[in-house]
């Protein structure tokens, strides 16, 4: 079983910082908000974007997937009270010459092999969708 830590220590009232092996990542945890940083709402979705764009780079060499760049662009919806988050909604957007069924397996490999994404899919409704990105 793999297992992970994570250490947080508040800053100052603006602030804090979370560290894991040599990377550290400044927190928002200012109750007024600051722009140069995740709050915790925004750190959950980059978690599931990471996660999604991690499946990618383990599957698709086993697939012999071939794609040159990758977007996620979430969206969550907050329940105020009490606090909850809702609903997440994503578009995994993938720049491949790949067919449609391809893309589409990779998708349902994505979703079916995501530590993160799976453990949030368990606890709110995570929705999507894959596509190709606009040729450029």
């Amino acid at each position: 079983m793999l297992t992970y830590d994570v250490v947080a220590t508040r800053i100052d009232s603006h602030g804090s910082t979370a560290r894991c092996k040599d990377a550290a990542i400044t927190l928002d945890t200012d109750v007024k908000g600051r722009a140069d940083a995740f709050n915790p709402a925004e750190l959950l979705l980059a978690a599931i974007a990471a996660c999604m764009i991690k499946g990618i780079e383990r599957i698709a060499p086993m697939n012999n997937f071939k794609y040159r760049g990758v977007e996620v662009r979430l969206h969550g919806k907050r329940q105020d009270s009490p606090p909850f988050m809702a609903s997440i909604t994503y578009e995994l957007i993938v720049d491949t010459d790949e067919d449609d069924r391809r893309l589409e397996l990779m998708h349902t490999n994505v979703r079916k092999y995501g530590t993160v994404s799976n453990t949030i899919a368990a606890a709110t409704t995570l929705e999507g969708r894959i596509v190709r990105a606009p040729k450029s």
